[in-house]
């Protein structure tokens, strides 16, 4: 599995690398979260803390802290390789970061500033990467050989996994799915929001979490996040007064997520579409998805899976920490 940022890997012999420690971390929209697994890939700590939004140099102490919070539990002179995902991407051209939705990242050498805080080599891949590969090792989509698995959260992002290894492309964007445009818009929807990608009608802007709580306030003038507006909606008893409005956003939701996805089989006709974020807690997605697929593929039948991510909020942390593989240590 190629992974950005990476440095040389070798036996480590003598750098306190050899008790194959690995620590992930993912940085998210909202919250920052790390995990320590042994060698063996068992998780042995695991911590969340806030993200410190647009705050730049705060990204990089709150991970340096985290780092040194889940070695705390280790041996005398033990220290653990790092991987981190990351909202948006690091550009082949310039080793910087791009892309991000976490605007504050653009543009920063993130690979060279945390190698430095850390004083050790940091691979960094794109979040929904890790959550790719984290599915498809040992999750939702283990033994298939397409995997393509999305990120429903602060943003939206996917990632590819191919026979076990990440596409990463040759421009580090395979899998950005959220900056295409919603397939097949009705009037209604063009068009579309403002994008902070500088365009219009973006997917992200449609299934996002943030996006579905701008979608229901415009309709109903009621502001509810995401995940109570898609309770709400599959439950008429729960919240009677505003289920109508609710189950009328939800629909919106399916609809569009189906189009995108449907978008998805068409090129990529993967085994199995794996939904992680905080969006995928939702049960109605997937009673409902794959019919709402079906007639947007260019297919006679399409009976691609829609699966929830096995490791749920800790599948793009797994990730991040195989981004150094079992055995592979780095030098310094």
């Amino acid at each position: 599995m190629a992974a950005t940022g990476s440095q040389p890997a070798g036996t480590g012999t003598g750098t306190g690398y050899e008790s194959g420690h690995r620590i992930g971390i993912d940085l998210g929209g909202t919250k920052t979260e790390g995990i320590l697994l042994d060698r063996q890939g068992n998780q042995l700590a695991r911590y969340r803390v806030p993200t410190l939004k647009g705050d730049y140099d705060g990204s990089v102490r709150t991970i340096r802290d985290l780092v040194a919070r889940l070695e705390e539990g280790m041996p005398a002179g033990g220290k653990a390789t790092v991987g981190l995902g990351i909202p948006g991407a690091i550009s082949p051209a310039t080793g910087l970061v791009k892309n991000a939705n976490s605007t504050w990242l653009i543009g920063r050498d993130f690979t060279r500033d945390l190698t430095q805080a850390l004083a050790r080599p940091v691979r960094i891949e794109n979040d929904a990467n890790c959550l790719a590969v984290s599915e498809a090792t040992d999750g939702a989509g283990a033994g298939c050989g397409v995997v393509f698995a999305a990120i429903l959260g602060t943003g939206c992002g996917a990632g590819i996994v191919v026979h076990g290894r990440v596409l990463g492309g040759r421009n580090a964007i395979a899998g950005e799915w959220g900056h295409n445009p919603l397939p097949w818009p009705t009037d209604a929807e063009r068009p579309g929001p403002a994008c902070y990608c500088g365009k219009h009608g973006c997917l992200e802007n449609y299934v996002s979490g943030p996006a579905v709580a701008a979608d229901h306030f415009a309709a109903t003038g009621e502001r509810l996040d995401a995940a109570t507006i898609l309770t709400r909606a599959a439950d008429p008893s729960g919240a009677p007064s505003g289920y109508a409005g609710c189950k009328a956003t939800a629909d919106r939701l399916v609809g569009r997520l189906a189009r995108g996805l449907a978008a998805v089989a068409n090129l990529l006709d993967p085994d199995v579409i794996v939904l992680g974020g905080g969006l995928s807690n939702a049960e109605l997605l997937y009673e409902r998805l794959p019919a709402a697929m079906q007639p947007w593929a260019f297919s006679d039948r399409l009976d691609t899976p829609v699966r929830r991510a096995r490791h749920g909020d800790s599948s793009g942390v797994r990730g991040a920490a195989w981004l150094w593989r079992p055995g592979e240590m780095p030098e310094g």
